[in-house]
């Protein structure tokens, strides 16, 4: 079989390290990226990955968006890795470079295989599940906290067209960590939202890292109540709950209780004492962050079955508050967070 041409759309911190890996494994991968000064710096320089044993350098094939309709060969594989709310804009960029027979998918939080199906088609689309841990605060540069040894993802399709072609992905994005299919990604990605839901945005509201921000009183509980309601929403909007992550034993019969323990497992596999979410890093960059492809999201499908989430409500508005410039981030909001009535 001729070696798949790839493309990731969305080098930032986890797309960079993901990308190297399949690069240093001699595919063939092309980098597309919206920061110019990030192109420019891996076109000198190559990309830099720090991870806790070591560094690895590689040099890279990449373009600026602008460049993309200079390309002409089309995509096998297209890896999706911008933030839950460009992913539209994204794949209309990358749809007339993926071959008919080429498979998109989503890297990312939330939901986005939907929109990704809506545009690219869903015979050619495929979800997934990740959990990496990792930031970037240079060009250049990404800070890996999960290196390939440790990295997990979850992959698998909504349309029948692609059932048996998931082998294909997960072959090669097999070198940047474990890689599980999914019969029920739908399922598997719910259960990544209800761990997303309870540790990103509301760590992110108190401006703490998040093995601090579990430590501060009332915190703990308050981040399960999100990830419950999270659970909760699952099942009720039709999916099931479903181990991730490698899990062995799960309560899948009790929301939350499942909800604990995957975050637990959050905890102690894929977090470090210096872990920033991702919804942090964004704030930090002065960003927006995918609080409503996560928390309104839990929020929205409530009210879709005639329920509600209050918890996960009072992370939306806070966030809100906090990116209208109302609200600072600091460690003092644990007070609006514990002290709100949310059920």
């Amino acid at each position: 079989m001729t070696s798949p041409k790839i493309a990731f759309v969305g080098t930032g911190a986890n797309g960079a390290g993901i990308a190297a890996d399949l690069t240093r494994a001699g595919l063939d991968v092309t980098f597309i990226e919206q920061w110019p000064a990030h192109v420019e710096a891996m076109r000198e320089n190559g990309i830099t990955v720090v991870m806790p044993d070591r560094t690895e350098n590689t040099r890279v094939e990449v373009r600026h968006l602008y460049e993309v309709a200079e390309l002409r060969e089309p995509f096998d594989i297209v890896f999706i890795v911008v933030k839950a709310y460009d992913t539209r804009w994204a794949c209309e960029l990358i749809k007339p470079l993926v071959k008919p027979t080429g498979l998109v998918v989503g890297l990312q939080n939330g939901m986005s295989l939907d929109d990704i199906a809506d545009i690219m088609g869903p015979e050619r689309t495929l979800g997934a599940v990740i959990e990496v841990a990792s930031n970037m605060w240079e060009p250049g540069v990404v800070n890996r906290e999960t290196p390939p040894e440790h990295a997990w993802f979850a992959i698998g399709g909504i349309h029948p067209a692609v059932e048996g072609r998931e082998q294909e992905v997960a072959e090669v994005l097999g070198h940047a960590g474990t890689v599980e299919v999914s019969d029920d990604i739908r399922s598997s990605k719910w259960g990544k939202l209800i761990v997303n839901a309870a540790e990103l945005v509301p760590s992110a509201i108190l401006d703490l890292e998040l093995a601090k921000a579990v430590q501060v009183p009332g915190m703990y509980e308050f981040m399960l109540r999100c990830g419950s309601e999270a659970a909760r929403t699952a099942v009720a909007s039709g999916s099931k709950l479903r181990p991730i992550f490698g899990m062995t034993e799960a309560a899948l019969d009790d929301p939350d209780v499942f909800a604990e323990q995957l975050f637990e497992q959050v905890l102690r596999r894929f977090s470090s004492p210096t872990t920033r979410t991702t919804s942090l890093q964004d704030w930090m960059k002065g960003r927006r962050n995918e609080v409503h492809e996560i928390n309104g999201l839990v929020v929205d499908e409530q009210a879709k079955v005639g329920g509600s989430a209050p918890a996960n409500e009072l992370v939306v508005e806070l966030a809100r508050r906090i990116e209208a410039g109302e609200l600072e981030r600091k460690p003092e909001n644990i007070e609006l967070l514990v002290g709100a009535r949310v059920g």
